[in-house]
């Protein structure tokens, strides 16, 4: 009996990059990986102790789940590595529980799509000021061949063409950016310090280093939001497109749950504690979230939408 005890104990003892390795070299697990990413396996596995080994949050989930998430990611041979851009693990707080979650980033939604060989060219990024000269109501069309006045950042695009010649672009205003934003992000929409003005104020400011998200990085996340919004409506979707899209949602739709139901136990109470469903999402060179409308006010999400930006 006391041997058991001093086993229990040494186990909780144990540091939380020791269980991951000890849960990652199990035959079962390192078989699910091969059947995944076959010869690139082991790169994969070391890119994912390593995520582990430097993130603090991850680290305050059960390991055997945050291999789980990696391994949703190795099935759509998305590389983990925040610095890459393609996907992360974000850490949620579900009903108080540390709960890491995959979520692809909008290189990653731009690989997916190449990969269907359906897409003749797709590309996204920032629009600065001076080379919006027309969007066109009626047809769609914009025109981005005005002549750049400066490094002022007023909106977001994404195009794609397929094969057979259709093709769509999406622009949205670093105001509505901001707007949906404020409107729909858990982690900003009780936020009183946080205003459309400000979320806009970052869309010409540096990332901040250590600060996550939305007011980490506005302009990667404002990309992802084009990016995702565009093709899940107009674009062609692989399966492997539709399950990050769906998990997307899903991840979003647990964060705003969960914050609201912090709030409903509070009662009364005025103050919020907005650690209670708040996420942890990618470092400073990163980002990753929702939508925004191109026009008019921010717009309730479609169906099939976001139902709350969060990566």
């Amino acid at each position: 009996m006391e041997n058991q005890n001093t086993q229990a104990v040494a186990q909780q003892q144990r540091k939380p990059i020791d269980i991951m390795k000890s849960v990652v070299k199990a035959e079962s697990v390192q078989q699910q990986f091969k059947n995944a990413l076959g010869d690139h396996k082991d790169a994969f596995v070391a890119s994912l102790i390593e995520l582990y080994t430097g993130d603090k949050q991850l680290q305050t989930c059960q390991p055997q789940l945050v291999v789980a998430e990696a391994l949703r990611a190795a099935t759509m041979r998305l590389p983990i590595n925040k610095a890459l851009g393609f996907a992360y693990i974000v850490v949620f707080k579900n009903k108080g529980v540390p709960t890491p979650t995959f979520i692809p980033g909008y290189k990653g939604y731009i690989q997916l799509a190449m990969r269907t060989g359906q897409y003749r060219n797709i590309n996204a990024d920032v629009v600065y000021e001076g080379e919006l000269r027309k969007v066109d109501k009626l047809s769609g069309a914009i025109d981005f061949g005005g002549e750049k006045k400066s490094d002022k950042v007023v909106g977001y695009f994404c195009y794609f063409e397929l094969l057979n010649g259709f093709n769509k672009t999406l622009y949205i205003s670093v105001e509505e950016m901001a707007k949906y934003a404020k409107k729909y992000s858990p982690g900003l929409k009780f936020e009183k310090s946080v205003t459309v003005e400000s979320l806009m104020k970052l869309a010409n400011e540096e990332p901040k280093t250590g600060v996550v998200g939305w007011l980490g990085n506005f302009n990667d996340m404002a990309i992802k939001t084009c990016v995702r919004r565009l093709l899940s409506k107009y674009g062609y979707l692989s399966v492997e497109m539709q399950d990050a899209v769906s998990r997307d949602v899903d991840a979003e739709s647990t964060a705003l749950a969960d914050r609201n139901d912090a709030i409903a136990d509070r009662g009364n109470a005025k103050v919020i504690d907005t650690e209670s469903a708040e996420y942890v999402e990618v470092d400073q060179s990163t980002g990753e979230v929702k939508a925004g409308e191109p026009q008019g006010q921010p717009a309730e999400p479609e169906s099939g939408e976001e139902a709350g930006p969060g990566y």
